[in-house]
């Protein structure tokens, strides 16, 4: 059920997720631009059920036009509205339960729901679980908040989503200086340079050679003189 997009200059989008869909579509009539930013909040907020506001959205104002038809004033259904959004808030709090964060399954299995109808849905299981681990190794459990800055997400070229692994700690993207550097280094000590670490280029056009590190003392003598 992917949808492809092709904007009027011929980028071209594939996608199934209704934010991106919504986010890309041109629109003209203002109300469909107001359904456009209701998806765009749902998404900045909560970050999944973009498609679900929508269609429960489309779903309200359809009832408001045969409501409508029977001669209700707008204020009258706009206060219905309300009343009926307080019950199921009511409601939604009553079936709601607490999450223990020991027990992850629950946390699991709520995001193999927002996984299920993704691209990567044949993964799901494994994305699920990444991502429960990366949000409760940075979620500030008191304040239930969680700074999604501290996650990064880094693709690399020639892999699948199954290869997708959950690293704690910093990555830094870096080639190999030279090939005779070791691949893996464990309990290493780390040197921070606050100087260039390449060997100091004269300004005039001499040619200087420094060969050990009593030269490069001498060197730095002179330059302070």
């Amino acid at each position: 059920m992917d949808k492809i997009l092709v904007t009027q200059d011929n980028e071209v989008v594939i996608t199934n997720d209704g934010a991106t869909i919504m986010q890309k579509m041109e629109l003209n009539h203002q109300a469909a631009k107001l359904l456009c930013e209701l998806s765009k909040s749902q998404d900045d907020e909560i970050g999944d059920g973009t498609t679900g506001v929508v269609v429960i959205a489309g779903a309200l104002l359809e009832q408001t036009l045969s409501l409508l038809d029977k001669g209700l004033h707008p204020l009258k259904i706009a206060s219905g509205y309300e009343k009926a959004c307080e019950l199921s808030m009511k409601y939604l709090d009553s079936i709601s339960i607490e999450v223990d964060t020991k027990n992850k399954q629950n946390l699991i299995d709520a995001a193999i729901t927002s996984l299920g109808s993704k691209v990567v849905n044949q993964y799901k299981e494994k994305l699920a679980s990444i991502v429960v681990d990366a949000i409760l190794s940075v979620a500030d459990l008191s304040r239930r908040d969680v700074n999604f800055d501290l996650i990064k997400v880094e693709g690399k070229v020639g892999g699948n989503v199954g290869d997708t692994e959950l690293y704690s700690g910093i990555i830094l993207d870096k080639e190999f200086s030279h090939p005779q550097m070791q691949n893996n280094l464990e309990d290493v000590k780390i040197a921070i340079l606050t100087c260039p670490f390449e060997p100091p280029k004269p300004k005039t056009k001499n040619k200087l050679e420094i060969r050990t590190a009593d030269d490069y003392k001498k060197l730095y003598k002179i330059e302070q003189d």
